[in-house]
């Protein structure tokens, strides 16, 4: 039993007019995604799916990427990204999950799973923008989330990992607003996704102020599912 993570799948087998075909090294990813998926994925192993799972604009409209994802072997966990628009209420989703017959698709929102000695924690995450009022109330929710998710695994008496879709860490800037959430409860792991083609050459990757980062784009990780734990 191992745990799995990948972000950025952007399946569009909902919603033929968003193809990343068009983008280098996208093309054929989808058979990609579900042959390097069958490779080393068993059904006892567990995959955080780290944001801009479908381009779906709403979940009635989301069937056949959420049905791709359920054949899959393993267990999923999906966490939001920026660009699903599917995303609705927690309710919504287990409800449209539960309908379909999805039983191996969860939601991390404002809670946290368990794996072993370890709580699997995240939130989408946000970019800081001074000024800006409505970022700063983004922001503050998912400065809010997180610790939610966080002291979710901690009452539990494990150990977080957290996953977000944006990186906290990029180049030379930082989100402060995350990473003192961060360092507060002493998070040693993070990864993300969200970074794509020649902008991931500033990537922060391994360990920096203490805490390591690990970026699992799928098209950085060659679309197959990195082996967390």
């Amino acid at each position: 039993m191992s745990l799995y993570a990948i972000g950025d799948l952007h399946l569009a087998l909902s919603d033929l007019k968003k193809p990343m075909d068009i983008f280098n090294g996208w093309e054929g990813y989808t058979e990609k995604i579900e042959k390097n998926w069958r490779a080393c994925i068993t059904e006892n192993d567990t995959v955080v799916l780290a944001g801009d799972t479908s381009w779906a604009m709403g979940l009635e409209n989301s069937f056949k990427d959420f049905e791709f994802i359920n054949n899959l072997p393993g267990k999923k966990i999906i966490l939001k990204g920026n660009h699903d628009y599917w995303w609705a209420t927690m309710s919504k989703m287990q409800k449209f999950f539960s309908s379909n017959n999805f039983d191996t698709l969860s939601i991390l929102f404002n809670n946290c799973y368990q794996y072993e000695k370890y709580g699997i924690c995240g939130t989408r995450g946000w970019i800081s923008i001074d000024g800006d009022t409505e970022s700063e109330k983004i922001m503050a929710r998912e400065v809010q989330r997180l610790e939610v998710s966080i002291n979710s695994a901690i009452g539990q008496g494990l150990e977080p990992i957290v996953f977000m879709h944006y990186p906290p860490v990029y180049g030379a800037s930082c989100n402060y607003d995350i990473l003192d959430v961060l360092y507060r409860y002493n998070i040693k792991w993070c990864l993300y996704g969200h970074i794509h083609g020649y902008s991931q050459r500033n990537a922060v990757t391994g360990v920096h102020d203490g805490v390591r980062y690990d970026m699992i784009s799928s098209d950085f990780l060659q679309f197959a599912p990195f082996k967390v734990l």
